[in-house]
């Protein structure tokens, strides 16, 4: 009997490869780095502001002229084990300029050391903690801490719809239901379960059974708030489709009313797609920071 292709780990790696699904991914990372560090040099922010004790529990506000503007939260990507809060400054001033705080945290990467391992649990609880510092101190900064929405990419958009079901008050008493108003995951793995089966990305996750059942959006009741909405590049691994349909399916219609297919796009170019005015992507993101 033929193993099904979601238990075969030379399939997975395929599906769920993307630097070797894009092999020029490494021209888009450069650029992101090059943008980022302009926009850090042109633009009004406040850097490395600690939300924790780690010394990668930090994060970049760049702020608007708005007062009281919506905020949103944007979270990296990079498997939970790549990438740094500097090199996605660019997402920030399409939505600065059109009257909205961004903010850009950081977390720990997998698999960390051995006197300090880092799994997926444990960053989810760095971005929930940067989610808190977030609500009490944004108001200094310009942003209004009723109107937070989080998006994320890839690694980001997994998280971006896990901590939407976040339960807040459990985790702070100063800390309110609904703290996160509203979610857009781009990109996002939503089901662990393929990903423990995945050796190049098992080898720095080290997913436990128990862990996939605790940090897979997908297999979660749906949150009492949201909405959260979905999408994913055309261009990506029928993988990536399945990931973003599966959402609307575990949540259904009405708390996941979008799962959007962005025409033209893959892993990386998505990306670009969410920073420029005038896309899909872009106005879904200005959807939910006007709601």
């Amino acid at each position: 009997m033929h193993a099904l292709p979601q238990n075969d780990p030379a399939w997975l790696e395929r599906m769920y490869n993307n630097r070797a699904l894009v092999p020029d991914h490494q021209d888009y990372l450069q650029r992101w780095a090059q943008a980022s560090a302009q926009v850090r040099s042109d633009s009004p922010c406040w850097l490395d502001m600690a939300y924790g004790m780690a010394p990668e529990e930090k994060l970049d506000v760049f702020p608007t002229d708005e007062p009281d503007a919506p905020v949103m939260v944007f979270v990296h990507g990079g498997w939970w084990r790549s990438l740094d809060k500097s090199e996605h400054s660019f997402i920030a001033p399409s939505f600065t300029r059109a009257g909205y705080c961004v903010v850009v945290p950081n977390y720990a990467l997998c698999p960390g050391t051995a006197e300090r391992p880092v799994a997926i649990p444990l960053i989810a609880r760095q971005v929930e903690k940067a989610l808190a510092w977030v609500w009490r101190h944004i108001g200094q900064h310009g942003g209004d801490r009723r109107r937070i929405t989080l998006i994320g990419h890839s690694a980001g958009g997994h998280l971006a719809a896990l901590l939407l079901a976040s339960p807040w008050p459990l985790l702070a008493p100063d800390l309110p239901e609904g703290l996160v108003r509203n979610a857009l995951s781009i990109s996002g793995v939503h089901d662990l379960a393929p990903i423990m089966q995945t050796p190049f990305l098992q080898r720095d996750l080290r997913l436990t059974h128990q862990q996939v059942l605790r940090m897979s959006p997908a297999l979660l009741p749906a949150p009492a708030q949201g909405p959260l909405y979905c999408a994913v590049g055309e261009k990506e691994s029928p993988e990536f489709l399945r990931q973003c349909q599966l959402m609307q399916q575990a949540w259904g219609s009405q708390k996941v009313p979008r799962a959007t297919v962005v025409p033209g796009t893959h892993h990386f170019s998505v990306l670009d797609a969410l920073a420029q005015p005038g896309t899909e992507l872009h106005h879904m993101a200005l959807n939910l920071l006007r709601a």
